[in-house]
């Protein structure tokens, strides 16, 4: 049963066309009838756009824990491509319910990783830096298969994860690679980097 995403403030605007009293209603009624309760919605944006025969509906959520739900359909006919909006929102925000279940189930065991143990005298301790230059060692290896991830499928994978970062292929932009990481302010960056040629 809906418990958390009731009452949510819905704007509904318009790209190059008026919004009609009628797809505004449709639009609101829509998006009231989504029975999800995770993520929890702060607020929801509807932006219609209709040009040159081209009909599209853009929907932005904003929820709790810095994920945003962005999802658009275009098609010939307004109140299809809100349909079909509606249809990736539900898809989008049911994918986020299973991966906060799988998180919340996974099992500790065989969480520990072993590092290398180096041993030091206490006369090497007190040596002169010169006499002792420690080489920094690389104590862990890990081994992933990267995705191709919305930007907010990868925010909700950093926040279920303890990773400062997550390398993923942007599903929005091509599969182009990209890097998800925390702010010193708890916000999120995204870096894509460009690809370059070696010479």
């Amino acid at each position: 049963m809906q418990i958390h995403n009731v009452n949510v403030p819905i704007t509904v605007t318009g790209r190059h066309v008026q919004v009609t009293e009628a797809m505004r209603e449709y639009a609101k009624k829509k998006l009231d009838h989504l029975h999800l309760d995770y993520p929890r919605i702060v607020d929801a944006k509807v932006i219609l756009d209709v040009e040159k025969g081209r009909q599209k509906a853009e929907i932005i959520l904003h929820c709790a824990n810095h994920i945003t739900i962005e999802v658009d359909h275009t098609c010939g006919d307004i109140y299809a491509s809100i349909d079909e909006a509606i249809a990736k929102l539900t898809q989008r925000m049911r994918k986020f319910k299973t991966r906060l279940l799988k998180a919340q189930h996974r099992p500790r065991s065989g969480s520990i990783k072993h590092i290398e143990e180096h041993v030091f005298t206490e006369e090497s301790l007190h040596a002169n830096e010169e006499d002792h230059n420690i080489e920094p060692v690389l104590i862990h290896k890990e081994n992933f298969r990267m995705k191709p991830l919305f930007p907010d499928e990868a925010i909700m994978d950093l926040e279920l994860s303890d990773r400062p970062f997550m390398v993923f292929h942007n599903a929005k932009n091509e599969g182009r690679l990209a890097i998800i990481f925390r702010r010193k302010d708890g916000e999120y960056g995204m870096i894509e980097p460009e690809s370059t040629k070696v010479a």
